[in-house]
């Protein structure tokens, strides 16, 4: 690639319509979240200021339940001093850091996050623009590729703080080029592999990289005068080896305590979460979850050698769950387990560091299921990040679906919520289980444009047992979480009806397909089949009322804004949350009491 070619898509109307898709975000976002108190003007338009007053930004918006914002990009104006100025997205952070309570230490790295943000949409302006009606019918990693939009919430969602333009070029998702891993071996001394029940490395490996890999890397090792038997072998991102691993770990590799052993055969193509892998050769194989010390959305996107132990114990654990529970096996759900993990311990740096630091968090592995091989005839993948997707012409890929299907809207959510919500509503009511169930976290199982059944994914660093009474194995017990009584229901209300569900009711309503009433009608009809079936759980449906008037509002961005590199500390998940005031249920108006 040369010099040039590198920045084709930084030009200034491809920068000046990303901005412009900011800029409309963050005044949605950020009135949202409350940062933001945009004035009145009449006729559904409104204006909020400056710092210092001396800059209005003026836009039309339409109020969605749960407050919201549902901006109209085109009307977006900036004024200073009686003329309009063009939107820039780095000059409306720092004319409201004050506002969005922008430290002066957060500020700059905030601003590098917000500009490779807006450097990833050019780039994806400069792709084929797939109507939406298209890339509904297209295969599981074309859908993953051609995502135009990261996480809903957060404005800054797509920083990768790490990455040059060219390495940008060849690892991000967007940019689907196939990856090959880089493979290394690990003195069993210094590291720790753990597989699911029945699982042992070196079959485990055979399986994955096959035979003459397997041969090949053995004698790279015996070529050096090492006895293969004392090693495991390891997948590294390429990133991670070029910039971090032959750097931070020299010594490791002088020492011969890891050992490269060269590319793997295999192509891969980066998921939507950058650092997870799925394999294009053999597509029924395993993901790669690897370590690339990269600054993403609020946490350095590390990998815990020590986390990494216990993993497939937990997914062993939450997959017999799932199998035994009758009201889960009704309506499909699964996960994909995580099955081996593979952890390096740096005796050094974890004697100078904390368990937080992320030199703790360099190197580390992981594998899970590809949901490939559970596919029935004519049955599709797609992430439910999809369902959020609107192409370039404003046509939503979950109206090409409800079209695809022949059914009326309220008749289309009826199987895709009892996919969706109801597994998430048992979990939570019979085992006070939550899970982390965005849409990039979720795999969606289509038919005929109907959804069948979900998977769940990231699970050992994701889902939290909130119940301190619950036995659970001593290798699990790192799920467990102490969270108050009054905030265990915020697992549903924010994470999944305020930063999912907001969303796609929003673009059924604004796309002409269903108005907000059958939306929000659909979801409680939802949860009151299920609430139904079960009567068991009388007492936990009224301790935890989902149809309570209101709850409080979480808000994400409010943490990344205070702190862009640990949002959260996952061993203590609530302590960390940002609430401000209370949001009105959408579902209580709907309530059979």
């Amino acid at each position: 690639m040369s010099l040039t070619d590198a920045v084709t898509h930084l030009t200034p109307e491809l920068w000046a319509r990303a901005n412009r898709a900011l800029v409309r975000k963050a005044l949605a976002e950020f009135s949202h979240e409350r940062l933001l108190a945009p004035e009145e003007l009449g006729d559904g338009r409104y204006a909020v200021r400056s710092d210092d007053g001396t800059v209005e930004y003026r836009f039309a918006a339409a109020r969605h339940a749960l407050d919201h914002w549902a901006v109209d990009a085109a009307s977006i104006t900036r004024h200073k001093d009686g003329a309009e100025q063009p939107l820039d997205a780095l000059d409306f952070h720092i004319e409201l850091k004050d506002t969005l309570g922008l430290s002066a230490e957060v500020l700059p790295v905030y601003l590098e996050e917000i500009s490779s943000t807006l450097a990833g949409s050019a780039f994806k302006y400069t792709k084929e623009q797939v109507p939406a009606s298209v890339l509904a019918k297209s295969s599981f990693q074309d859908v993953e590729t051609g995502m135009t939009e990261g996480h809903p919430c957060f404005v800054a969602n797509n920083g990768r703080l790490g990455f040059g333009v060219h390495e940008y070029l060849a690892y991000a998702p967007e940019a689907a080029n196939p990856v090959h891993l880089v493979w290394a071996a690990a003195h069993k001394d210094v590291s720790t592999f753990t597989a699911g029940a029945g699982l042992d490395h070196d079959s485990f490996l055979r399986a994955e990289l096959g035979d003459a890999a397997v041969e090949g890397f053995a004698a790279k090792l015996r070529a050096l005068g090492l006895d293969p038997a004392a090693y495991h072998f390891f997948p590294v991102h390429p990133w991670q080896w070029w910039n971090k691993t032959t750097v931070t770990f020299a010594a490791e590799i002088a020492n011969r305590r890891l050992v490269l052993l060269g590319e793997g055969e295999d192509a891969y193509l980066p998921q939507q979460s950058i650092r997870t892998f799925f394999n294009t050769t053999t597509p029924t194989k395993h993901y790669v979850k690897t370590a690339i010390s990269v600054l993403n959305m609020g946490f350095m996107r590390g990998l815990s050698a020590a986390y990494m132990e216990a993993t497939p114990a937990i997914n062993d654990w939450l997959h017999q769950l799932i199998e035994g529970d009758e009201v889960l096996r009704s309506v499909g759900f699964s996960i994909i387990r995580e099955r081996a993990a593979i952890g390096y311990h740096h005796r050094q740096y974890e004697r100078a560091t904390d368990r937080y630091s992320p030199y703790r968090k360099m190197l580390a592995a992981l594998w899970r299921e590809s949901p490939v091989g559970s596919l029935r005839e004519g049955e599709r993948l797609a992430t439910m990040a999809s369902l959020l997707h609107v192409d370039a012409d404003g046509r939503s890929f979950v109206g090409a679906l409800i079209e695809e299907s022949g059914l009326t809207p309220a008749e289309w959510l009826r199987p895709y919520l009892k996919a969706y919500l109801l597994p998430l509503l048992h979990c939570f009511y019979a085992y006070d289980l939550a899970y982390m169930p965005h849409g990039e976290n979720t795999i969606l199982v289509i038919k005929d444009g109907v959804v069948q059944r979900a998977i769940f994914k990231d699970i050992a660093e994701e889902i939290v047992v909130m119940d301190p009474e619950a036995v659970l194995p001593p290798a699990v017990e790192r799920i467990r979480a102490d969270i108050p009584e009054d905030m265990k229901l915020l697992s549903i209300f924010t994470d999944v009806f305020d930063c999912f569900f907001r969303f796609l009711g929003s673009i059924l309503v604004s796309d002409g397909i269903c108005d907000e009433e059958t939306f929000w009608r659909a979801v409680a009809d939802c949860a009151h089949d299920y609430q139904a079936s079960v009567p068991a759980l009388a007492e936990r449906f009224e301790r935890y009322d989902l149809f309570a008037p209101e709850f409080q509002l979480s808000c994400l961005n409010r943490l990344q804004l205070r702190n862009n590199k640990q949002m959260v500390d996952l061993a203590d998940p609530s302590a960390a949350l940002q609430l401000v005031g209370t949001l009105q249920n959408p579902v209580a108006p709907y309530a059979r009491r």
